[in-house]
């Protein structure tokens, strides 16, 4: 379940058992805030929370889910980074050390010679607590918590999902950031204009890596500052101009556009006010790569809107890079793609300037 649909869930029903798992923090995050919540609407008992790491012996969890809390009216346990709901690579091994029981190094010999195995005791554990998970204590709830995807096909995730709620915080892109935007555009009563929406869109599509912190930190300075209900794009530009790869896109519109004039003005004002010439070669490297693969995707019949998902880009962003790739030939940009590496070693060993870069534009805008 994704993150909206999950916080709406949760709105309407709280079950006992949930499972926040994935790559994207910030969902997981807001998840577990929203869940201890509405569990303590007052906030003060949650200084009782049992919080356990890592595998956990299978009984001893279900004797912390049936204790009867004394002086705080839930009892509340969460368990991260379990290896309850990966994937086994050795199923007894695995299923053992889930549900926390022992494997013996020497197990007891057979009569024939043969060694026990140490399955049998940690598949019962691990099915007493699947059972006890199945049908909770009124007064228990059980959160789990971790940082990649769970194994679907495990049955204890399978008890889980049938038993509570499951959350696939899956990391944001700049072709999925609306499933970002748009939620936190509703809590703020806030809406962005045309051209303040593709300004952010342009900015998301070039960070490198997407932080929703930084982003939900930014856009509640912008609910405190603004009082307009519409966000506009000045609003926008001041709030991100100061990131380098976001600045930079206007010179990455430039060279699109072949304008040399405008790209090489450009240029000059970047490393004029301190950008590093590492950042700028990353991100012209990483634009040049893009309208390549573009004309590849082209060559297939693949255009338009239809770019976006081989692409991983925001459909907006995949049309308009569609249409500057029309403006290139494939050898112009693989050359580029060489000339960039040459001067990524250049400029790093101290044998060339910023030339280079100049050298690299120009080419590009011919």
């Amino acid at each position: 379940m994704k993150f909206g649909d999950f916080m709406v869930r949760i709105k309407k029903e709280l079950p006992h058992v949930f499972l926040l798992a994935g790559e994207e923090r910030y969902y997981i995050d807001h998840a577990l805030e929203a869940i201890l919540t509405q569990l303590f609407p007052d906030g003060g008992a949650r200084d009782g929370l049992t919080k356990l790491t890592g595998a956990v012996d299978g009984d001893k969890l279900v004797g912390l889910i049936e204790t009867v809390p004394f002086f705080q009216p839930k009892n509340v346990i969460i368990i991260e980074d379990t290896p309850l709901f990966r994937a086994a690579k050795k199923p007894a091994d695995e299923e053992a050390a889930d549900a926390g029981g022992d494997v013996d190094d020497a197990p007891d010999a057979l009569p024939d010679g043969k060694r026990k195995s140490a399955k049998p005791t940690a598949d019962k554990k691990l099915e007493r607590l699947q059972a006890e998970l199945a049908a909770l204590p009124d007064f228990s709830y059980v959160i789990f918590l971790m940082g990649e995807k769970p194994d679907k096909r495990k049955k204890f995730t399978k008890t889980v999902e049938k038993a509570g709620l499951i959350l696939e915080a899956e990391p944001v892109r700049a072709w999925n950031i609306n499933d970002w935007l748009q939620p936190k555009l509703q809590r703020m009563n806030k809406d962005l204009d045309r051209s303040a929406y593709e300004y952010f869109v342009n900015a998301v599509s070039m960070m490198q890596e997407i932080s929703l912190s930084y982003l939900d930190q930014e856009f509640d300075k912008l609910a405190l500052f603004s009082n307009a209900r519409r966000i506009t794009k000045k609003e926008l530009v001041a709030v991100f101009a100061g990131l380098p790869e976001v600045s930079i896109f206007a010179l990455m519109d430039a060279i699109s556009e072949k304008d040399a004039k405008k790209s090489l003005t450009l240029l000059m004002r970047q490393l004029a006010d301190g950008t590093y010439f590492t950042v700028l070669l990353v991100l012209l490297a990483r634009h040049v790569r893009q309208l390549y693969q573009v004309r590849l995707l082209q060559a297939q019949g693949v255009r338009g809107k239809a770019l976006a998902k081989p692409l991983g880009l925001h459909p907006f962003i995949a049309e308009k890079l569609g249409k500057s790739a029309m403006r290139f030939d494939d050898a112009q940009l693989r050359r580029a793609l060489i000339d960039i590496a040459d001067a990524d070693y250049a400029l790093k060993t101290g044998r060339g300037g910023n030339e280079l870069l100049e050298h690299i534009v120009i080419e590009l805008c011919a």
